[in-house]
């Protein structure tokens, strides 16, 4: 298959240019699978979901519990049983589902979702797949959704169990459970956006060469027609506007390794003037690290400000990001002089951490950047992503700078506990997010520094190596290079003591 063609500009840390005539920024899961269920009720043609993790268990939005009740017209509340309800009513509808292929085995212990499954495989209409189409040691990380080729979701939320919240991140929220289970999971944030328009046409063309290099049947690109999947009632923040689209990929099977989202991520971080405001899962990544510290040791810096979990989910990822974190914060302090760069954890009114899913940056209210890439160097050189952005540089965006900025207000009100109103008036007053945050009431929801905990001389080598989350495939086979780990040979960072 063809080579996906570059952006005009010929820029390395771009993918694509194409306008959106919507554009819409998701915050938290429970807002997001609503409006995905109402975005494939209109759908007409296809709805190709392309995820890291699928639960066809999952609660959507409203409807019926059980597919087998009597009311047949009113749709499935589950995935499932909805996705099989859609193509039954809606004539000619294709679904095609592409998951990683590394948590097949998840399956066994999800009760249900194998009946699901062989419904979906039983309806001719469904075709899900799983991809396998990268090296060893690599995942298919993108979390994109596809509709009509006209309507498009890229960003961080899985339509997976154990996502689902509300910005307010209530404790002990019982809606807040597993599927079909009585244990409730932690408070948890995350981001998407959604897009319409060539913007969508455009991921509609990545997701159908993916497909492909995952052993699928060449689709066809949909029909073009008047009406969008975009959900009724929802006004859009952006109109009119240019979205940039940068993708991550290693080398596999005769197709070159991409980079662009490591490219794009220096490039946004030296650009800023007055801040940067960013979310992310791990901060782990030299590249990303390296470009801050340069930015940091300028005159007059940046103040930068970013929201992490407390730690990483599961052991392995806690043993490679957490003392990462560590070794990376050192190691920028060392050129942070005028101390602008501050990590901080958000937690909900009980003063529960709120684990912190998004993958976002917005810099100097110019740029906001919205994906599935996460500040690790897995997300730079090995797994499969996909990150959106919208820069008010570029031609036809002058308009997008109050929409950045209500963006930004709104993230930091459902971190603060503040109204939205009182973090526009204190940072126009005082024009830091530091003063903000660090001034903001401590009884309800809130943001504290992370505080850097001791490391073990075990940790501090593991973390060095970066032996658990290296830059590209080959690394995993020489993981005492002195050509790799976080304060490589002829990087800038100088390793802490």
């Amino acid at each position: 298959m063809d080579e996906l063609q570059p952006a005009t500009d010929g820029s390395r840390s771009v993918w694509r240019f194409a306008r959106a005539s919507r554009a819409h920024v998701v915050i938290d899961a429970a807002a997001y699978f609503t409006l995905m269920q109402q975005a494939m009720l209109r759908a007409q043609q296809r709805i190709h979901m392309i995820g890291w993790d699928f639960d066809t268990r999952v609660r959507l939005g409203p409807g019926r519990k059980f597919y087998n009740l009597p009311d047949r017209e009113v749709q499935p509340a589950r995935l499932g049983p909805f996705v099989i309800w859609l193509v039954k009513r809606t004539k000619g509808l294709q679904v095609r589902v592409l998951k990683w292929n590394f948590g097949a085995l998840k399956f066994i212990f999800r009760g249900s979702m194998i009946l699901d499954l062989i419904r979906w495989f039983l309806n001719r209409g469904i075709d899900f797949k799983f991809d396998s189409a990268h090296p060893l040691g690599c995942s298919h990380h993108q979390k994109i959704i596809v509709i009509d080729d006209n309507f498009a979701v890229c960003g961080g939320i899985d339509m997976t169990s154990d996502r689902w919240d509300t910005p307010e991140h209530i404790e002990d929220d019982p809606r807040r459970r597993h599927p079909y289970g009585t244990r409730l999971y932690g408070p948890w944030h995350d981001l998407t956006m959604l897009v319409e328009g060539d913007a969508a046409s455009a991921l509609g063309e990545l997701g159908r060469d993916r497909w492909v290099r995952a052993g699928g049947t060449p689709l066809l690109p949909c029909a073009p027609q008047a009406e969008s999947a975009w959900p009724e009632g929802l006004k859009a923040e952006f109109t009119d506007v240019e979205v940039g689209i940068a993708r991550t990929r290693s080398a596999w099977a005769g197709q070159d390794e991409v980079r662009e989202i490591e490219a794009l991520f220096v490039e946004h971080i030296r650009r800023a003037k007055r801040f940067i405001y960013a979310e992310s899962q791990y901060f782990a990544s030299r590249a990303v690290a390296e470009a801050i510290a340069e930015k940091l040791s300028e005159p007059d810096p940046p103040e930068i400000v970013l929201i992490n979990p407390e730690s990483a989910d599961g052991w392995l990822e806690q043993t490679a990001m957490d003392a990462a974190r560590v070794r990376l914060c050192h190691a920028i302090a060392q050129r942070d002089h005028k101390q602008r760069f501050r990590i901080y954890i958000p937690r909900n009114a009980a003063g529960t951490a709120i684990y912190v899913h998004s993958k976002a940056m917005i810099v100097d209210d110019e740029i906001v950047r919205v994906g599935s890439a996460n500040m690790n160097n897995r997300s730079m050189g090995l797994d499969s992503e996909c990150d959106l952005f919208i820069d008010a540089a570029r031609p036809g965006n002058d308009h997008v700078r109050d929409p950045i900025r209500r963006l930004r207000i709104t993230l930091l009100a459902e971190h603060t506990g503040l109204q939205r109103e009182t973090v526009d008036r204190v940072l126009a007053r005082h024009g830091s997010m530091f003063e903000l945050i660090e001034n903001a009431p401590k009884g309800g929801r809130r943001l504290d520094p992370f505080v850097l905990r001791p490391l073990t001389d075990t940790e501090k080598a593991v973390a060095d190596s970066a032996l658990f989350d290296p830059e590209r495939p080959g690394h995993l086979f020489e993981p005492f290079s002195a050509k790799r780990g976080l304060f490589r040979r002829g990087g800038f960072l100088r390793r802490p003591g």
